[in-house]
């Protein structure tokens, strides 16, 4: 591990933990790059899992909402 990357490890613990998790999913992303594999956070994760429920009860996006996020 290079110094620098050390030295900020050790100040991000003092981070607020929004921060500290909000660093992590950036280094999940780098990491994603380098490994070709993303690894979902557990956020994520549960949208996911919310959506697949929504999707085996036929619970499925209007053409308005559609439209929202076009």
């Amino acid at each position: 591990m290079s110094p620098g990357t050390k030295t900020l490890l050790e100040r991000v613990q003092s981070w607020p933990i929004e921060d500290q998790e909000e660093l992590a999913e950036v280094a999940r992303e780098i990491e994603s790059r380098r490994s070709g594999i993303y690894r979902l956070s557990d956020e994520e994760r549960t949208a996911v899992l919310a959506g697949m429920d929504d999707a085996r009860r036929g619970d499925f996006a209007t053409e308005e909402e559609i439209e929202e996020f076009a």
